[in-house]
C-alpha cells in the first residue's frame, strides 16, 4: 500500500483555465496540473487524456485537487470517487475566468474552506462557502479536538450538539485549564457564548449547551460537549506482577470515582525499578499515555504529601506515586494524593494525579513591544493581548496612550512613567495573585534598550509565568519612513544598533569609534545629548558626507525627521532642540536605490523557483 502524497492534484480543460492552473501552482510547492490543452509538459504539468482514469489512481493519493472550468465537471468527475467526510481529499472548483472559487468537498476536514479563501485573495475572486460555521466565522465544535489534540465526549449525539451551537443557541464555555487552544475559544468568542473559569459558577437553566475544557467528568442534563486536553500525570506504585486487566479495570473505576477523565492523562509515571511493569506498559500502550519511571534520587526531591515509611524502606524514597506524578506534571501539588486500592486477586496499588504546571489557569504576564509608536504598527499578537488583558501598565513617556484604547473597558490600564520598580511590582503582585493576564508594555521590542532584564529576574525568583512578544523597533520604523534598505548588496550588508557613551558606560570592546570602522548601517540610540561626541567619534572612519537620517519620535503623531551628511549631525539636533526620543541613523544606505538582489534575479535557482528543464512534447 502506497504511503499519501502530501500534495495537490490541479485540473484544467481550457487554454485560459490552463493559465489559471499554472498560477495555482505558483501557490503550492508540490502540485501536479493535468491538462488536456497543448502546451510544454513537464514532469509537474502534465497531459491529461482521460479525467476518470486519473481519479481512479490519483484521487485518494492527493490532499486536494482544484479544479479549473464548470462546476458541474468538476462535480461528476468526483461523484465515483467519493468514499467518507473522514478520509476524502479537499475538492474546490474555480471557474475558468477566476471569478469565483467554491468549496465543493471536503470543507471543514479536508480544508477545503481554508484553501477556497486563500485561492480567492490570490485571483481577487469571490469565495463561496456553504459550511454555517465558516459563514458565521464561529468555532467549527467538530473539528476543535483533532486541532488542538483534545479527547471530545458528548452527552448528545454530536451533530445536535453542534446544531444547538449553529443555530446561536445561549451557549456556557466552561475553561478549567488553559493551554493554545482555550486561548483561542476567549479571543475568538461568538456574541452568544459566556465564559466561565469553575462549573459551579454556571447558572445551567438560562442556557441551551455547555462547553468544557478540562480534566473532570461532569454529569449534565443541558447537552454538553467536554473536550479533554491531555493535561494530568497518573503516578503509581503496585505490587509486585500485577494483573494487568485487573489494574486497568480498577484504575479507571477509581478515576471515575474521583470525578477525574482518563482521557486527560497525557503520562503515567513510577519509580525506575517499574519500567518492566506489564501492568504499566499494557494501559500506557492501550490508552496511549507516555510511560516515565524515574531513579530513586530524582524522586527524592520532591517532599511528598503522605509519607510512608514501608516504601521508604522497601526503595529508598517516602513514596512513588506522588513524587514521581508532581515531577513530571512539574509541580509540587496534586489534583488527587496517594489513593491506595486493591485489585480482586488482593494485590495493591497507589496512585495520585497531577495536573501539568503549563495548564494550571494562573497569572501570566506578557512583555510586550509596543512598536515605534503609531498603534497599527503593533503587531497582531500584541494587540490581541492588549484586547485581552485584565491590566496593562505602559510606560507612557515611550509609549503612546492611543496604543492601550485597545484595552477592554474592565481593564486597569496605569501608567508606569512615575512609578518605581517596586510599585510596578506590588501591582503586577496583586493582580498576580488573581490570576490575572499583565501586559507589561515597552516600546519598539522590548529586547532592544528594553530595560526588562530587571523584571525578568524578579519574575524567575518569584516564579512567575510570563513570556516575551516581539514589537517593531524604531529602527525598523526608520527604514519605513525614508523607503532605504539598510543592507543592500555591496554597500552595506551589516546593520549596527548601539548608543553613545553617556552617563551608562560601554563595554570596552563596544567603543564607538571601532565600530565606526565597519562603515556599517549604525542605528545610534538614547544619544542625542552627547551628540558632539557621537559626531567626533563617527567622523574618525565615516567621510563627511556620508548620509544621515536624525528621526524624532518616528510613526509618532508628531514625528520629525531630517536627513543630511554626518558633518550636519551636531547641528540638526542643536537647531531643533532634540533632547530625547531621537534616533540617528547613519550609513550609505540611508537613501541609497542601486544595486540590484541576487535572490530574484532570473539566472538564480532555488526550491521555490525551478530551473526550467522539460522540452515541449510533440
Amino acid at each position: 500500500m502506497m504511503l499519501k502524497e502530501e500534495k495537490v492534484g490541479i485540473v484544467a480543460f481550457t487554454d485560459s483555465g490552463l493559465a489559471i492552473g499554472k498560477t495555482i501552482q505558483q501557490e503550492f510547492y508540490r502540485s501536479k496540473l493535468y491538462t488536456t490543452r497543448e502546451t510544454e509538459y513537464s514532469k509537474d504539468i502534465i497531459k491529461l487524456d482521460n479525467i476518470d482514469s486519473l481519479l481512479q489512481e490519483k484521487f485518494q493519493r492527493f490532499d486536494i485537487w482544484i479544479f479549473v472550468g464548470a462546476l458541474g465537471i468538476c462535480v461528476r468527475s468526483i461523484a465515483p470517487h467519493i468514499k467518507n467526510k473522514a478520509t476524502d481529499p479537499a475538492v474546490i472548483n474555480i471557474d475558468e475566468q477566476g471569478k469565483f472559487v467554491q468549496s465543493v468537498l471536503s470543507g471543514h476536514a479536508g480544508g477545503a474552506n481554508e484553501i477556497t479563501k486563500k485561492m480567492s485573495h490570490v485571483f481577487q475572486a469571490q469565495a463561496v462557502i456553504t459550511t454555517s460555521s465558516d459563514l458565521q466565522d464561529i468555532w467549527a465544535l467538530d473539528l476543535l479536538g483533532a486541532k488542538f489534540n483534545w479527547q471530545v465526549n458528548a452527552s448528545i449525539p454530536l451533530n445536535k450538539a453542534i446544531s444547538l451551537f449553529v443555530n446561536n443557541q445561549p451557549t456556557a464555555l466552561i475553561l478549567k485549564v488553559k493551554d493554545a487552544g482555550t486561548a483561542y475559544l476567549e479571543k475568538s468568542k461568538p456574541a452568544f457564548v459566556d465564559v466561565y473559569y469553575n462549573i459551579n459558577d454556571v447558572n445551567r437553566i438560562n442556557y441551551e449547551l455547555l462547553i468544557y475544557v478540562g480534566y473532570e467528568l461532569i454529569e449534565s442534563e443541558t447537552p454538553m460537549i467536554s473536550f479533554y486536553p491531555k493535561c494530568l500525570t497518573l503516578g503509581s506504585g503496585c505490587g509486585k506482577d500485577i494483573e494487568p486487566e485487573l489494574f486497568e479495570e480498577m484504575l479507571l473505576d477509581k478515576l471515575t470515582q474521583d470525578g477525574i477523565a482518563h482521557q486527560s492523562i497525557a503520562a503515567l509515571t513510577s519509580a525506575a525499578i517499574k519500567a518492566e511493569e506489564k501492568a504499566y506498559l499494557s494501559i500506557s500502550k492501550k490508552h496511549q499515555w507516555n510511560f516515565i519511571t524515574y531513579p530513586v534520587d530524582e524522586l527524592s526531591k520532591i517532599e511528598v504529601a503522605n509519607p510512608s515509611d514501608v516504601v521508604l524502606g522497601k526503595i529508598g524514597v517516602p513514596g512513588v506515586s506522588e513524587s514521581s506524578s508532581a515531577l513530571a506534571a512539574n509541580t509540587n501539588t496534586w489534583l488527587i494524593e496517594k489513593t491506595k486500592a486493591e485489585v480482586s486477586s488482593g494485590k495493591k496499588f497507589t496512585y495520585a494525579v497531577s495536573l501539568i504546571s503549563s495548564f494550571e489557569r494562573k497569572g501570566q504576564i506578557a512583555i510586550v513591544g509596543a512598536g515605534p509608536g503609531a498603534p497599527e504598527y503593533i503587531t497582531l499578537k500584541g494587540k490581541e493581548l492588549l484586547e485581552t488583558a485584565d491590566c496593562i501598565l505602559y510606560a507612557g513617556s515611550l509609549v503612546p496612550e492611543e496604543l492601550t484604547h485597545f484595552a477592554h473597558p474592565a481593564a486597569l490600564v496605569r501608567n508606569s512613567a512615575s512609578m518605581t520598580l517596586e510599585e510596578q511590582m506590588a501591582l503586577i503582585d496583586e493582580m498576580y495573585r488573581q490570576g490575572k493576564l499583565i501586559v507589561r508594555l515597552h516600546s519598539g521590542d522590548p529586547s532592544i534598550y528594553g530595560a526588562i532584564q530587571e523584571q525578568m529576574t524578579i519574575f524567575d525568583e518569584k516564579n512567575y509565568d510570563y513570556f516575551i512578544v516581539p514589537g517593531i523597533s524604531s529602527f525598523q520604523a526608520a527604514a519605513a519612513y525614508l523607503k532605504s534598505e539598510f543592507t543592500i548588496p555591496e554597500v552595506a550588508q551589516t546593520i549596527i544598533l548601539t548608543r553613545g557613551e553617556g552617563n551608562t558606560p560601554m563595554p570596552e570592546h563596544e567603543k564607538l569609534e571601532d565600530m565606526a570602522k565597519l562603515r556599517a548601517t549604525m542605528c545610534i540610540f538614547l544619544s542625542a545629548g552627547i551628540v558632539k561626541k557621537v559626531e567626533a567619534q563617527l567622523l574618525q572612519h565615516y567621510p563627511p558626507e556620508t548620509p544621515l537620517a536624525v528621526l524624532y519620535r518616528v510613526s509618532w503623531k508628531d514625528e520629525k525627521v531630517w536627513t543630511g551628511k554626518l558633518i550636519d549631525l551636531s547641528r540638526i539636533i542643536k537647531d531643533n532642540k532634540l533632547t530625547r526620543t531621537v534616533l540617528i541613523i547613519v550609513g550609505e544606505a540611508v537613501g541609497a536605490r542601486k544595486n540590484r538582489s541576487w535572490l530574484y534575479g532570473d539566472n538564480w535557482h532555488h526550491i521555490f523557483r525551478k530551473k526550467e528543464t522539460a522540452k515541449a512534447v510533440k
